[in-house]
Formats: structure tokens, sequence, C-alpha cells
């Protein structure tokens, strides 16, 4: 894996890291506190080899040598039956040689002949007892072992040198080390969840993981609203917040990628349903009208139409009426606010909406409307239910494509792609919607104290329902503005 993708992993996983640390910590303090405490003794033996007839340096440095030779053997020795069975014998333990001799630690110190023999045992005095009983059973032993002969003398010589003392404190558990251990396990588990949520979750949670899957520009991101059902339009209601200039930024980007070359027509789609599609052509289509153009705003979603209800408009009659011939396009365009914007709602929810929106009258409607409005934008149905937007970005400059980051996936969102791709429709750019943003200002942050001086000092003029009169010229110098209309009571026809 790729140290990108690992980089990944840890951004979107370090609440899962740090849970496994936290974890981890308190299972490794927990199994300190409850395991049994051990106790170690230690005592210590010296081991020389007899040399009665050493005449010189000589004679004694290879009987010390002789000595060193024997003493690595004597550790295997140690932990034999012959000698732990006595010990047994003698304290009364309730065990068996093989288990006493895994609770016996025989320790050579390199070029000595010095043995230290460790017992551990849940008790502090007994295992001091079984120490000194090992050394005594040891000392017997080996001077058996190195008679030459049942009447002669032991070549060998072991001695106590220093008896075990019996331990005022356990030697384990250690409970740094168990801490220790489990933070290095919790943190281990922790960053395998999370790299493990990393492969397994497909959400878009940023404009990251759009870029990630493909090389469609990303026009802009949205942040998340949650009084968007109740005031969907803020361009309009709310037009100096930070989402609302995120609109404006996305008709800023919009312009450059194609309204400059195309003929002011696309389709605003996306994925799959809810992902924010309506909302954002809505806000779009009010924040293109602010500059002054002529837009037309046409509900081509005629599987579960909404433009109409976003705008506050009448849906009894629409496009489906208009391209069965029923009625005038003059009948069923509805004028909104005070910009040059109007809106065709969807009308009645027809049986064959793929027929209709693939029809030569749909193509001669957006001829038509081409040629009379600058910008003319359609609220298409989600790409991968139905065909219906990949049938109309073939017909416009092309497609729009909203992406939720609170619900969409990559694949999902790919696959969107791939159908625009293989009707040769154009993919004009990817907008991330219901975005969250890090830190208490959202947009604001990215703005810092200059936001404050461009948008808080202001009354916001309301679009809807203000309109400047026609009056006079400006002459050069004369800062005289035009007189505002007074706003009318339901601001929302022309």
């Amino acid at each position: 894996m790729e140290t990108t993708n690992l980089l990944k992993a840890f951004r979107k996983g370090w609440l899962l890291i740090l849970i496994g640390l936290f974890l981890g910590g308190g299972a490794g303090f927990a199994a300190a506190k409850l395991a049994t405490p051990e106790y170690t003794a230690t005592t210590k033996l010296f081991v020389a080899v007899r040399t009665p007839d050493a005449a010189s340096a000589t004679d004694v440095s290879q009987g010390n040598s002789a000595a060193q030779q024997k003493v690595r053997s004597y550790a295997d020795v140690i932990l034999t039956e012959s000698i732990l069975q006595p010990v047994i014998d003698e304290l009364e333990l309730d065990t068996t040689p093989s288990a006493l001799a895994r609770r016996v630690q025989p320790t050579i110190n390199t070029n000595t002949v010095v043995i230290s023999i460790s017992v551990s045992d849940d008790s502090a005095e007994r295992s001091a007892k079984i120490a000194d009983g090992i050394g005594r059973s040891f000392v017997r032993v080996v001077e058996q072992l190195e008679k030459p002969s049942a009447d002669a003398t032991s070549l060998v010589r072991a001695s106590t040198v220093q008896s075990a003392i019996v331990p005022s404190a356990p030697s384990s558990p250690n409970t740094a080390l168990h801490i220790a251990v489990g933070l290095a396990i919790g943190a281990f588990l922790g960053f395998g969840a999370a790299l493990l949520r990393s492969v397994i979750d497909t959400r878009i949670h940023s404009p990251r993981d759009v870029s990630a899957i493909t090389d469609t520009p990303i026009l802009a991101t949205l942040g998340f609203d949650s009084d968007a059902k109740r005031q969907p339009l803020v361009v309009s209601s709310t037009p100096r917040s930070p989402l609302a200039e995120a609109y404006r930024t996305l008709r800023t980007n919009l312009q450059f990628v194609d309204l400059a070359s195309g003929n002011g027509s696309f389709v605003v789609t996306s994925a799959m349903p809810s992902e924010g599609k309506t909302t954002s052509t809505a806000n779009l289509a009010i924040a293109l009208a602010e500059t002054g153009a002529r837009v037309a705003l046409i509900d081509a979603d005629l599987r579960r139409p909404r433009v109409a209800e976003v705008m506050g408009l009448e849906n009894s009659a629409g496009l489906t009426d208009l391209l069965i011939g029923r009625a005038e396009l003059h009948d069923v365009v509805q004028p909104w606010g005070r910009t040059k914007l109007d809106v065709l709602p969807a009308g009645l929810v027809p049986p064959n909406p793929s027929e209709l929106l693939g029809s030569a009258a749909m193509q001669a409607l957006l001829e038509l409307l081409t040629a009379e409005y600058d910008h003319v934008l359609l609220d298409a149905p989600p790409l991968l239910p139905v065909t219906d937007a990949a049938v109309l970005a073939t017909l416009t400059s092309g497609a729009l494509v909203v992406t939720s980051a609170r619900s969409s996936r990559t694949p999902q969102l790919r696959g969107a792609l791939d159908r625009l791709e293989r009707v040769g429709a154009t993919v004009l750019g990817v907008v991330v919607s219901m975005a969250t943003f890090r830190g208490r200002q959202g947009y604001g942050g990215a703005y810092g104290s200059a936001y404050g001086t461009y948008y808080g000092g202001q009354e916001a003029i309301d679009l809807t329902t203000a309109v400047p009169k026609r009056g006079r010229r400006l002459r050069d110098g004369d800062t005289t503005p035009f007189p505002v209309a007074p706003a009318q009571r339901d601001g929302s026809t022309r």
C-alpha cells in the first residue's frame, strides 16, 4: 500500500487509533492488576575444581579453566529430577519436577565459576526456601557425580556463597511493561481497523476522495446546511452567507469551464437521489441571474419533480404539457423574483419520461431556449437509476455532476461519470455538496478576519423583491444611486 493511502487511513481513522490506544492501555493495566503476583529469590553457588598436586600458578589456572568448563554444563543439571525431586520431598511441595523446573532459572556468569539459581513462586518465603533447597541439593548431587570412585574424594567442590533472601516486592507482573505492551497492541489494532475502514468505506468525505477517482475538475464545495429543507434558496434568503458565496464561486468556475464556449445549456444531475442536485441547480440559477443574464431553469426530472416546490411555484402545468403539444411555452414558463430568471416546472408526471426527454420536441425546445436565454439549466434525474440525464446531456453543452459528501460512494460517482462518457456527453465538472467543514466558522475560516470586513457590515439587498427604477444616467463624479422601488408583498413573481 502506498504511503499516501496509509496517511489517508491515519487521517480518517485517528479516532479508531486513539480508541485502540485507550483500550490497549486499559487492558494492559487491568491484566497487571488481575495477575497473581510472583516473587523471585536467588541463591548463588561457587564451583571449584580440586587441584591437590598444584605446584605452580599454571596448575591453578588450569584448574580454574576446568571449573569454568564444568560450570557451563551444570545449568542443565540443575533442572533435572535428581536435583529437584529431593527439594520437593524436603519442602513437601505439591508439584512435579517438570513443573518446578519451569519456575527455576539457572544463570551462568561468563568466565566465572559462579552459578545463580533464581526461583519464582507466588509466595515470597517459599521462593527463598526452594532456591536454597535447590542449592543444597545441587552441592550434594554434583559432588557425588564428580567422584572418580565411590571411596574417592570429589574432584569438584561446590558451596553456597549467597543464600536466598526473602523478596519484599513481587517481581511480576510489571505494570509499566503491561501498559506499554497494551498500548502497542492497541495502536496496532486501531491502525489496522482504520486501514480496514479506509478500504471498506467507499463514501466520499471530501474533495480529495473525488480527485482520487477522476480528473474531472471540482468546481465548488458546498457546505452542509441543516436549514436547507426550510430555506433551500440561500443565495436569495441569505445572500451574504458563506454558502451563498460558494454558489457564486460555482457560477464563476462554471463560466470559465464551459459557458464561454458552449451554447449556454447544461444538465445538473447526480449519481443517486438525495445528493442535493435540485437545491444546487436552483441556487446556481439564482446566482447566474444575479449577473443580469437571462436564465431559464427547467425541471427535467419527470419522475420526482421538485423544482417548483423549491422555488415556491405552481406545478400544475409544465414541461410535460409543452412536449406533448398541450401548451405553449409562454403558458407554462413562470418568472421568478426580480431578476431575469424564468422557471419551467415539470408538470404532471408522465408514464414515458425517457421517451419525452429524448424526443425531437425536447431538442427543439432546447434550441429555442438557448436562443432566447443566456443560460439554460436542466435539473435532471440521477444517472444510475435511469438514463434520462445521460440522454439530456447529449442535447446540451454537458453535465454538471453533484455528489454528496455525506452519502455518496466512490463506485457510484465513478459509475455515473462512466455512463456520461459512454454516451459521449461532456462532463463539465463535479460539485461536492453537504461537505462538513472543521471549526466553528466553516467557510468563514477560509476568509479569516476579512470575512467580516467584506460581508459583515452591510445590510443585504433582496434581489427577489427590489429592483432599480428606470432613471437618469450617472454623470462623471455623480455618486447618487438609482432609487429602489418598494418591496412587493409576495416577492415571488416579477
